[in-house]
């Protein structure tokens, strides 16, 4: 899914913070800088377009999630239908019968069995992903709140020092 020229949220915060670090600070401005206002608002804007993208992605990942519960379901299914036609078609003697009930059962078991090993590892592999998607969306967002509050503090204070010229 991803682009060689798709730049990550992180790498459009990166930027921010170079923008941010590299800006002539204002002396006596209490942290307050001057930078490029275009290119502040074009990384912004880049970085709007960039989340969606990301939080599609997570999306994604519970889409596979699903299929993946559902392809289990499906396999267990199978199983039980192949188990329970070979119980059927076996012969009617005694001893042939007890086998063919026997291994229809431990089949079964062994695929119910599977089946919520696959729901568990599938449910634990999908809530990793979005725990850490919604780690790294949370902290970009945090990042991104911070330099926009830096950067209207340093429009505030630009324009206060243009007015008392």
């Amino acid at each position: 899914m991803s682009d060689e020229n798709t730049v990550s949220a992180e790498e459009l915060i990166d930027e921010l913070e170079q923008m941010l670090d590299g800006a002539w600070h204002l002396p006596l401005g209490r942290g307050k800088a001057v930078l490029n206002g275009e290119e502040a608002r074009q990384i912004l804007s880049e970085l709007r377009d960039t989340l969606p993208r990301e939080v599609s992605q997570a999306r994604a990942i519970v889409a596979d999630r699903a299929k993946i519960l559902t392809d289990a379901q499906k396999r267990a299914e199978r199983t039980i239908q192949e188990a329970e036609t070979r119980a059927r078609d076996m012969t009617s003697k005694q001893a042939v019968l007890r086998q063919a009930q026997k291994i229809a059962t431990e089949m079964l078991t062994v695929a119910q069995k599977q089946t919520r090993d696959m729901r568990h590892a599938s449910s634990r592999y999908v809530d990793d992903l979005m725990r850490r998607a919604d780690d790294s969306l949370t902290e970009n967002l945090s990042e991104l709140r911070t330099a926009r509050k830096n950067i209207q503090e340093i429009a505030a204070h630009t324009g206060k020092n243009h007015s008392r010229q």
